[in-house]
Formats: C-alpha cells, sequence, structure tokens
C-alpha cells in the first residue's frame, strides 16, 4: 500500500499537508514526498524513509514551501514520487497509490511511440512516471485521467497538483479510497480520513469508484462519473487501515471488533484470557474478549520508539530481527497461561512462528490462535500486499504444495482449501498448527469477515482469499459502462 493526501486552501497549507501526509506513515514502506505550488513555481522534496521516520526528513525543508496554499504529498511503499511535469497541459505534479499489474505493457507502447522514461525506480520504470505519460497522452485533463482508467490494469488511485487546483480520481473499481473533507479554509483529499480530524477537517464523502474531482479554492466540479464496479480491498478493515479512519462509512476499528466477535460465536476453547498480537490483532481481540466475556491482557507489548513494522525492511533477514526485537513478553501474565491469541492475518508465518516459541520459552502453557481473516492462499495483484518474487513465500501455498506434492497448483487443487467445510482445508490447518507449535489454529471465515465489515460481498475484493476478482472485469468494462448509461437513462 501506499497513502497520499492533499490540500486546496485559502491560506498556507504547507503544515497541513505535511502532517496530514505523517499521518499516512502506517501505510509506506520505503519512500516519501512532497510537492506545493507557490503562486509561483512548483517545489518538490523526495526523501527515502528507510532509516529514519517521515518527521525528522521533511520538516527542516518546511520553510522553503512557506506560501504555498496548494499541496500533495504522498508515503511510497516503492516508487519515489511525486512526479512532477512540464507538458502540453501545463505544469503539475503527480502521486499514485496502487500497482500497476501491466506496467510492461505501458511502458512498452510509450517506447514504440519513441517517448522515453526519465525516472528510475530499483531499476525498473517508475510507475508515477508510467501514469504521469497517460495523464498527458490526452489533449485535457479529463480525457488524461481516464486515459489512466482504460488502460491500467491492477490498480490506480491519484491525485494531480495543478497550478490551479488539485485532480482527485479514484481507482476505477474503488480498489483504494480517496476521501474528501473540508474545513472553512478548503478541502482535503486523503487515502486515510484519521489525517482530519486534528487538522480542523470534517468528512464530506468518499470519492467514488472511476470518479474525479476538480478540487479549487472556488469548489469543486466532477470531471468523470463514477463507475458501476465497487471491489475496495477488504484488508483496509482487516490489516491495513488505520483504527480510527473510515472508508464507505464503515469505521476500521468497529469493523474490527465485529470481526472478532464474530470468530467468538463459532469458538468454545477453554484459556485464562485473550491477547492480540500488537497493534495489528487488538481490535480483533478485544472484539472476541467483549463477545465470550473473557478478560484481555497484554502478554506482548511492543517496543516502537526505533523499530519500523516489520514488513518495510525489503530483505527477509532483516524483516525477521525486526519481528523478533520490537515484541517484548511480559513475564507477569505468561507463566503458566493459557492464551488465546487473535492477529489479522497469517502471510509468511514467520513472525508467528517466532513469538509462540519466544511465549512458551517464557512459561505458557498453551497458545491458541484465532486468524481474523481467511488462508491468503493467492497473492495480491492489485495492491503490494502479499506480493514477493515468489508465491511460495505464502506460508498457505507452502502447506498447501507439501499436502500435495506439486509445486504445480492448479485452481482446482487450490479450490478445495479455500472452503472450511472440506478435509483438505481441515487437513492444512492442523498441519499448520504443527508447523507454527499451536495448540489450536482457527481461521476466519469469508462469509463472518463480509458481514462484519458490513458491504455486499460483490462490492469488497476478497481475491487473496478466494480468487474471486477476474482479470476478465477489464476486458469486459466497456459493456459494463454501457449498462451503466442505459440503467441511468431509464432511471432519467
Amino acid at each position: 500500500m501506499s497513502g497520499f493526501f492533499g490540500c486546496v486552501s485559502r491560506r498556507d497549507c504547507v503544515a497541513d499537508v505535511f502532517y496530514g501526509t505523517d499521518y499516512h506513515s502506517h501505510l509506506g514502506t520505503k519512500r516519501a514526498g512532497l510537492a506545493f505550488y507557490n503562486g509561483t513555481e512548483f517545489n518538490r522534496s523526495i526523501h527515502s524513509l528507510e532509516s529514519a521516520y517521515f518527521r525528522n526528513k521533511f520538516e527542516p525543508e518546511l520553510d522553503r514551501f512557506a506560501g504555498s496554499n496548494l499541496g500533495v504529498g504522498v508515503i511510497s511503499d516503492m516508487e519515489s514520487q511525486p512526479i512532477t511535469v512540464t507538458s502540453h497541459l501545463g505544469r503539475f505534479a503527480v502521486v499514485v497509490v496502487g500497482r500497476l499489474a501491466n506496467l510492461d505493457e505501458i511502458v512498452d507502447e510509450f517506447l514504440k511511440e519513441r517517448k522515453h522514461f526519465a525516472e528510475l525506480s530499483s531499476s525498473t520504470v517508475n510507475q508515477t512516471e508510467a501514469v504521469a505519460m497517460l495523464i498527458n497522452a490526452g489533449n485535457t485533463f479529463k480525457e488524461g485521467i481516464e486515459n489512466v482508467y482504460n488502460k491500467v490494469k491492477g490498480s490506480c488511485s491519484f491525485l494531480i497538483l495543478t497550478e490551479t487546483g488539485i485532480y482527485a480520481a479514484r481507482d476505477k473499481y474503488g480498489r483504494t479510497p480517496i476521501i474528501l473533507g473540508k474545513n472553512e479554509d478548503g478541502y482535503v483529499v486523503a487515502s486515510e480520513s484519521s489525517s482530519f480530524t486534528n487538522l480542523g477537517y470534517t468528512i464530506v464523502r468518499d470519492i467514488q469508484p472511476r470518479e474525479a474531482l476538480q478540487i479549487t479554492r472556488d469548489g469543486i466540479t466532477q470531471v468523470t462519473a463514477p463507475g458501476c464496479k465497487k471491489q475496495i480491498c477488504s484488508f483496509l478493515w482487516v490489516y491495513y487501515g488505520y483504527p480510527s479512519s473510515y472508508y464507505e462509512g464503515i469505521n476500521v476499528e468497529d469493523a474490527r471488533y465485529r470481526c472478532g466477535a464474530a470468530i467468538a460465536e463459532k469458538d468454545d476453547v477453554k484459556v485464562d484470557y485473550v491477547a492480540g498480537i500488537p497493534d495489528s490483532g487488538v481490535g480483533h481481540a478485544i472484539g472476541y474478549s467483549n463477545a465470550r466475556c473473557l478478560p484481555y491482557k497484554r502478554p506482548f507489548v511492543k517496543y516502537t520508539p526505533t523499530w519500523p513494522r516489520s514488513f518495510m525492511p525489503q530483505n527477509q533477514a532483516m524483516r525477521d530481527l525486526v519481528a523478533k526485537m520490537k515484541l517484548l513478553p511480559n513475564e507477569a501474565f505468561t507463566r503458566d497461561a493459557r492464551i488465546l491469541f487473535l492477529d489479522d492475518s497469517i502471510v509468511r508465518g514467520t513472525q508467528l512462528k517466532d513469538n509462540v516459541v519466544k511465549l512458551k520459552e517464557c512459561g505458557v502453557k498453551e497458545v491458541h490462535m484465532r486468524i481474523a481473516c481467511p488462508p491468503l492462499v493467492y497473492p495480491c495483484v492489485f495492491l503490494n500486499f502479499s506480493s514477493s518474487r515468489s508465491n511460495f513465500d505464502l506460508f498457505t501455498r507452502r502447506v498447501i504444495r507439501d499436502l500435495e506434492g506439486t509445486s504445480d497448483l492448479t485452481e482446482e487443487i487450490l479450490k478445495p482449501y479455500t472452503d472450511p467445510d472440506s478435509e483438505k482445508y481441515k487437513k492444512m490447518l492442523e498441519v499448520m498448527a504443527q508447523h507454527l507449535q499451536l495448540d489450536s489454529l482457527k481461521f476466519q471465515r469469508l462469509e463472518d469477515i463480509v458481514k462484519a465489515i458490513g458491504l455486499p460481498k460483490e462490492e469488497l475484493c476478497t481475491h487473496c482469499w478466494d480468487n474471486s476478482t477476474q482479470y476478465a472485469w477489464w476486458s469486459s468494462f466497456t459493456s459494463c459502462m454501457s449498462i451503466c448509461f442505459l440503467l441511468r437513462a431509464r432511471q432519467a
């Protein structure tokens, strides 16, 4: 994931963009950037976050942005951004949240037209620059935005900072959110609504899938109408989203409480108390604890001042070290205890196994684990969550491979492992629990997580659990829009 924040104001907005972007730091892994327009020129800054926090990197240079009332910021999980451009459309800057699954295809198309790319990210073309070039391919910003929607496979939400305001364009299937906010001086757009409150902004609404707005000091103009499909990432509520944020009007922490309660309703294991793996499992655990009237305690505490989130480092050995060092067991709550833990997911399994070993060394009698989502069977192809060099980096895939005795895991082979009532699924959980040294292991059922979120199944992306989101949607987009047009005409 990545996250962005943009502001259009009648006053200096540098502080708002700085702090608003910083409130997205839980989404970023590698780089961050700011871009402002002060009425005369664009000013941009990009820094690596691999050795320092966002505030430490950008605070010393805020003075050079002073006087700007238009600005955008981004916490990026991969590429350097914003990208600044001078073209026939004028001067502008672009920030992107998403993953261009067909980046190579887009690059090849431009290279055949004798276009070139100047920005590199890890020796590959910077996807934000590719989006900027797709925008430039239009005769207007509206045409450019529609070009992105029509060309990009995967996901792509983006902000365009111009000399007059900001274009905010949400992914055509709404896989990532953009929330609009306002105060008496202007407007903001962000990936996380939790960035609004302390800055004095209130939520106006969610920008809809495939909808683009032009935001100026004078007001808001709809540039493209919403599409007819929504597939927002379910993991926003399970893991990625900040607890106080709202997406589609649904609070993250509230959804996590309901998720934990749903697990509790189908569980009768005898334990002394409930705990959450900090911090991603805490909301789920409190929901479980309340539903079963069991005490909630913290046998693990997280040391956060100097250790980053464990998925941030690109090197696996460093990820393992971070995961080990940042969690401190509290032996006052571990000796001879039977503990039920909740966590958001099991991706690679390395961290969880290390945590279980550490708990047993501290005298825990039993460790039971409940996971707030179904097993991750399919790598994410729309965002960077759970993506890796190999499908077998996923713990679930490795277990299935070993059970089946083959690395050629076809859809026919995989399907029974997504059905919690199948014998193969039950065997998979048994093997997982043994490998992780757990006394019991259960995953949330898909229908229960959908109910906990509160949106219809067809409006949620659940690809990584059931492979339900197919690339065929892209090819059928035109016909889908035609149907929407006819329906709207009939309603009119």
